[in-house]
């Protein structure tokens, strides 16, 4: 439901409009330095401010609530909270009775009854990738300090040349429409053997995460799909080496899904921004017929251009959650036996 992983366990609460969102972390280790300027490098990555991003404007101030005493983590579940301090309920009004298109309104009216906070997207809302990057954060600091985690906008609206980026956006902006993007994010120095077969393999647990992000809709390793269009002659990454190093990587880092020991390479499909500024057709609840609408309120224009930092947190706390699996898991070498 609201909660994730293993051994590194993640819960987070609260709606876009509601007084506050969070995220409570359990099985993080006593003893690791953490104060809110910690969040600070990741959260500022995430905020808006860049043409095409939302000029809905939050001080995201993280508040440590539980779990940290004289600047360390204590053992206790770790309980992190952001206040909501600019929002703009009435812009959403409408929807009680007109669901936008491609946003979860409709779906939530019928599973909740009428109950859901539909304001800003309520639960359902981007908002709450504040505390799946605050997570990140404290994954990043449970993992090895040799393994490395970087995400990059690799396209956006079909194009790959990041120099055409912003005129994309600014086209988007003028029209107002929405584009879509895709996020790279690479995780360098991971050892080999990470990963449960079959229900927990790497690729099974960082998918999980990847699809909970609010707008993604693909998500790839290695070649991914370009891999069905090639032969086994060319996908078949060459073993060079003891340590597991191969001549490419078609794999993406992950083999039987189990980690290999070379980089872990994904990608993840964001859709375009759902709320957009012109004028759709959508049903209205009343009179049970489709009919114009507009949406109101602050949003983005391209939604992938905050997106980078918020799968990097996701690879990091799958990463991390297996990295805890795997060492407690981890069965006495038989390696010379088996070799015999």
């Amino acid at each position: 439901m609201n909660s994730f992983g293993r051994l590194f366990r993640v819960s987070i609460f609260g709606e876009s409009h509601g007084e506050a969102v969070g995220v409570t972390l359990d099985g993080v280790p006593a003893g690791i330095e953490l104060d809110e300027e910690s969040f600070s490098k990741d959260l500022s990555r995430r905020k808006s401010g860049k043409r095409g991003t939302t000029p809905r404007k939050e001080s995201d101030t993280p508040q440590l609530i539980s779990g940290v005493f004289d600047g360390h983590t204590t053992g206790a579940p770790l309980t992190i909270l952001f206040r909501n301090e600019n929002t703009r309920s009435d812009d959403y009004r409408n929807l009680i009775v007109q669901p936008r298109p491609s946003h979860a309104d409709w779906v939530a009216l019928q599973k909740f009854k009428g109950f859901a906070d539909y304001r800003g997207g309520g639960h359902f809302s981007g908002r709450l990738t504040l505390a799946l990057v605050a997570a990140g954060v404290v994954a990043k600091k449970i993992l090895n300090k040799k393994i490395k985690i970087e995400s990059r906008i690799v396209e956006i609206d079909s194009c790959n040349n990041p120099d055409d980026f912003p005129k994309i956006v600014e086209e988007a902006l003028r029209t107002q429409d929405s584009v879509g993007g895709v996020i790279e994010c690479t995780a360098t120095g991971v050892p080999a053997t990470w990963g449960e077969p079959f229900f927990d393999s790497a690729e099974s647990v960082m998918s999980h995460l990847f699809f909970s992000i609010p707008a993604v809709r693909g998500v790839e390793f290695g070649m991914g799909f370009e891999a069905a269009r090639m032969r086994g002659s060319e996908h078949n990454d060459a073993i060079l080496s003891p340590d597991g190093t191969t001549a490419t990587n078609n794999a993406g880092g992950i083999v039987g899904g189990i980690t290999n020991g070379n980089p872990i390479v994904a990608r993840v499909a964001i859709k375009p921004t759902a709320s957009i500024s012109s004028q759709q057709v959508t049903l209205n609840l009343e009179t049970g017929k489709p009919e114009p609408l507009v949406i109101k309120g602050r949003h983005d224009a391209c939604i992938a251009l905050r997106a980078p930092v918020v799968v990097e947190a996701a690879m990091a706390i799958a990463l991390c959650d297996l990295s805890l699996i795997a060492h407690a898991l981890e069965p006495k070498n038989n390696l010379s036996k088996n070799s015999k």
